[in-house]
């Protein structure tokens, strides 16, 4: 099919088939001019894609240079008789074929004997392979033609785009009369076998165009989606091109124009990929993303990489594209397959009525007459959960009007209070924002979220552009709010029913991220933001505030929880400083867990989940007790030896060897450990004995933190080396470390406990896998000789295409005397591992590291002194260490 006001024209300067013909008959082969003639084809069609031609003139051009050479190669072979033609079928049908698309031929035959053409076809088909030629083919007769498409109706698909390259048009024509409409799939059966795979098809790309590499070809809102609507329209229509069905009403000329231009734009892209790689390559992976945004000449600016710059358009393209493959499909079927048929009507007010379980507009003035319709529609639809949707020619109503949104429309009082009806409706607002988003209305309506709107991070962390990962945490928002959540998400299934004005929750997350790519830190630029919307929507003072300081600090509460010791009393007066009241921390806990969720899928996990909990709930203590009354260290060390030992003594343990193990630990250790983790230590440790160590416990004990993740407690002597044998042990097994608290006994006993999850981010449970985790680590750490060869052996895991520098900040940790040391580097095999032997080689003592994996890089928190137990203050050993991590990390990157 044509695209919009195209026609094109063949150009003789690409392929010349008389001068060619002329070029073979002086050849003693005819495989090498075949060959030379590709070539020279695909190298004049590439210059011209370098100079900026029409990306069109060139797929076309292509098809059309194949036309002639196949046509002449044909003419090469002797056919026996005129019941044979040579048809281009598929996307080569329609007269497309970029550098690497397979030419899709179909060897048509008159009569179901196909003995006379045997050799002819086998000595053709090795021709085609010999010069060179993609081409994907079949040999069917006439009656073949019919058996399989009626069967399968990819086969029908294809062969209703068909050309006759070579051989008499008749044979065509009579295999176009026994596919017909009328013999076989009629246009509603056609309709809905096409509807049903393209369903299938999204389903593999999660429903979603915003992926991370996106296929071009089948993603959501690719070139499927756009040929899509082609099948149907030529199956029922019999259009050939693009502008007929403009005329015959199923389309109108801006639909058109957002289908041309998003052809045109994924046509290059697909172009620009088959050219880069030598092969046919649908998936905008994140190597060639970087190449094509400067081949399509989009530079680095200070507030976005080219890369996202070009990925934003893609992203704006394939989205309008999808809209718009929803919005027709819908169309047809309720217009065209559905339209004769009676669907009971209920009015909702004098605009709108429910048709068929889905909303329409009484009146196709009804925007333009009462512009505030637009936004009231939706408020509806929250209002009224049995609505299932928006009937496909208010859709297009909706798309024609949402240029009536400007200033004075967002300024308007009663729309402003039609927005805040919808937030506050207590139905699904998150289903409707969508909505809105997806037919174009809250773009208008909140302009700063239009900014955001196809704005990707080039990076494996935030998978999703930030309108689609904003719409996505409202969905978890939603999802919170439905009993089957509290099984994931109990604490905040729990308080999302408790906030006392759950539509300050809804804005807060619509605008938590919408200062990215302005330049400038995007929180503070949110919460400038919102405060206008806030003030705007005539919200209270306080409650202006409120959604303020949430997304000004919608980080704050997973940054503390995975960068800081939430077991030390002084992080939690602190956060507690910060956040100041309990409302605030609740809002800001549902916030943070739909942020982390909807970021990326990989993220959430139990690990996270408690971490979390415990931050919550310490905070909360905390909060209750006065911010003017904290809990200071001493108290927190007595409470905590006071819990443990009435633990003990209820299970009938020998309280004096309790206490005489206890004086070797120091204070340190109690405020590391919750009662019942020392309890599990303690007992373990007297049951041990005099046996020879290490002594290694791997089991979740049963308290707040069990399902986050499974603890491996090791008992043994501090040795050089111990972190950096045992985070290779671990690696071996296939577990990542998210945690280590390291003790150190007046003994010279370590006290040491990780968090580990498997490779699916999940605790261990089996007690054969926990028991064979065990043995494992006392047979490797059983003898520390041995642990410089442990740390040189590591699983190997496949990185990603990206550059991630490393760096390292250090600063002080006064309240505790230690050093705390930040390091963000990129993901690689055996990384604690070699920063384990780094310690040990600048004489660094290891008291505690959190881990966390985001993406493509690591940003990990150590704990450290020397090796007297000072901090790290002299700033030479400072820059030393971090100049010997750089260089090792980057090194071995």
């Amino acid at each position: 099919m044509l695209l919009h006001h195209y026609r094109f024209v063949p150009d003789e300067s690409l392929f010349d088939a008389e001068t060619f013909r002329a070029e073979l008959t002086g050849s003693r082969s005819p495989i090498a001019p075949f060959k030379a003639a590709l070539r020279d084809i695909q190298a004049r069609l590439d210059e011209r894609f370098h100079a900026g031609a029409d990306i069109r003139d060139l797929v076309h051009g292509r098809a059309w240079c194949l036309d002639r050479l196949l046509a002449i190669a044909w003419d090469q072979h002797d056919w026996p008789d005129d019941g044979i033609a040579l048809l281009a079928v598929g996307g080569y049908g329609r007269g497309e074929l970029h550098p690497h698309s397979d030419v899709d031929l179909q060897l048509l035959l008159e009569n179901d004997d196909d003995t006379p053409y045997r050799e002819a076809l086998t000595a053709f088909i090795t021709f085609l392979w010999d010069i060179g030629l993609e081409i994907g083919h079949s040999v069917r007769s006439l009656a073949d033609c019919e058996r399989e498409a009626a069967a399968d109706i990819t086969v029908m698909t294809n062969l209703q785009e068909s050309r006759t390259l070579a051989g008499p048009e008749r044979l065509r024509q009579a295999m176009q009369e026994r596919l017909a409409t009328d013999r076989l799939w009629p246009a509603d059966r056609f309709f809905e076998a096409k509807w049903q795979e393209q369903i299938t098809r999204h389903h593999r790309f999660n429903n979603s165009e915003y992926h991370l590499e996106p296929n071009i070809k089948s993603s959501p809102g690719g070139l499927r989606d756009i040929q899509m609507i082609g099948w149907v329209a030529k199956r029922h229509f019999g259009s050939q091109r693009y502008e007929d069905l403009v005329a015959g009403g199923f389309m109108n000329d801006a639909e058109l124009r957002i289908l041309s231009q998003g052809q045109a734009f994924l046509w290059q892209v697909r172009y620009a990929l088959h050219m880069l790689t030598d092969r046919a390559e649908d998936r905008l992976l994140f190597d060639h993303q970087r190449t094509i945004a400067e081949l399509f000449g989009f530079t680095d600016t200070p507030e976005r990489l080219a890369v996202e710059q070009f990925m934003k358009r893609y992203y704006r393209h394939v989205t309008a594209l999808a809209g718009l493959n929803d919005m027709l499909l819908q169309h047809f079927d309720e217009a065209i397959l559905r339209g004769g048929e009676t669907l009971p009507t209920v009015p909702l007010n004098e605009r709108f009525e429910i048709k068929g379980g889905y909303i329409q507009a009484r009146s196709r003035a009804v925007f333009r007459e009462s512009p505030a319709a637009l936004l009231e529609l939706f408020q509806l639809m929250a209002e009224h959960p049995e609505i299932e949707g928006v009937r496909a020619d208010t859709i297009r109503l909706i798309r024609d009007h949402r240029h009536l949104i400007d200033d004075l429309y967002r300024d308007d009082p009663h729309h402003q209070q039609l927005f805040m009806a919808l937030l506050r409706s207590g139905g699904n607002v998150a289903r409707q924002l969508r909505r809105m988003n997806r037919y174009g209305v809250l773009g208008k309506y909140l302009p700063e979220f239009g900014q955001a709107v196809g704005l990707m991070q080039h990076d494996l962390f935030h998978i999703y552009t930030v309108d689609a990962h904003t719409l996505r945490l409202l969905k978890c928002i939603q999802r919170f709010r439905e009993p089957e959540a509290h099984d994931e998400f109990p604490v905040a299934a729990t308080l999302v029913h408790q906030l006392p004005k759950l539509e300050l929750l809804w804005i807060a997350g619509l605008y938590h991220d919408i200062g990215k790519g302005r330049g400038g830190d995007h929180s503070e630029i949110g919460a400038r933001d919102v405060a206008r919307f806030a003030e705007r929507h005539d919200l209270s003072p306080r409650d202006t505030r409120l959604v303020s300081w949430l997304v000004e600090h919608h980080l704050l509460m997973s940054m503390v929880a995975q960068k800081r010791d939430i077991t030390d009393p002084d992080v939690i007066a602190d956060f507690a400083g910060v956040v100041r009241d309990e409302t605030r921390l609740d809002y800001l806990y549902v916030l943070t867990v739909a942020d982390i969720t909807a970021t990326n899928p990989t993220l959430w996990n139990g690990w996270r989940a408690s971490l979390l909990r415990q931050l919550h709930a310490g905070t909360k203590r905390a909060l209750r007790r006065g911010l003017e009354n904290p809990l200071d260290r001493d108290d927190w060390v007595r409470e905590t030896r006071a819990e443990a030992r009435s633990l003990l003594a209820t299970v009938g343990a020998d309280l004096a060897r309790v206490e005489q193990l206890w004086e070797s630990l120091g204070e340190d250790y109690f405020l590391q450990y919750a009662p019942s983790e020392i309890v599990w230590q303690t007992q373990g440790i007297l049951a041990h004995g005099d046996s020879p160590l290490p002594l290694i416990l791997v089991s979740p004990p049963a308290d707040e933190l069990a399902d986050g993740g499974t603890k491996v407690f090791i008992h043994t002597r501090s040795v050089d080396d111990l972190f950096a044998a045992t985070a290779a042990a671990m690696e071996q097994l296939g577990l990542s470390i998210h945690d280590a608290r390291i003790a150190t006994s007046s003994n010279e006993r370590t006290l040491n406990t990780f968090i580990v999850l498997d490779d699916q981010g999940r605790a261990i449970r089996d007690p054969e896998h926990l028991e064979a985790i065990r043995r494992h680590l006392v047979e490797e750490l059983d003898d520390p000789d041995d642990y410089p060869q442990i740390v040189t052996r590591h699983t190997p895991r496949q990185l990603r295409h990206f550059k991630v520098p490393t760096e390292v900040l250090i600063e002080q940790d006064p309240a505790n005397e230690r050093t705390l040391l930040e390091l963000t580097a990129p993901d690689r095999p055996g990384l604690l591992a070699r920063v384990g032997r780094i310690f040990m080689e600048q004489d660094i003592a290891l008291s505690a590291a959190k881990i966390a994996t985001l993406g493509e890089r690591v940003e990990d928190v150590f704990f450290i002194t020397d090796k007297r137990g000072a901090p790290i203050t002299d700033p030479e050993r400072q820059q030393r260490l971090r100049e010997r991590l750089v260089a090792m990390l980057d090194a071995t990157g």
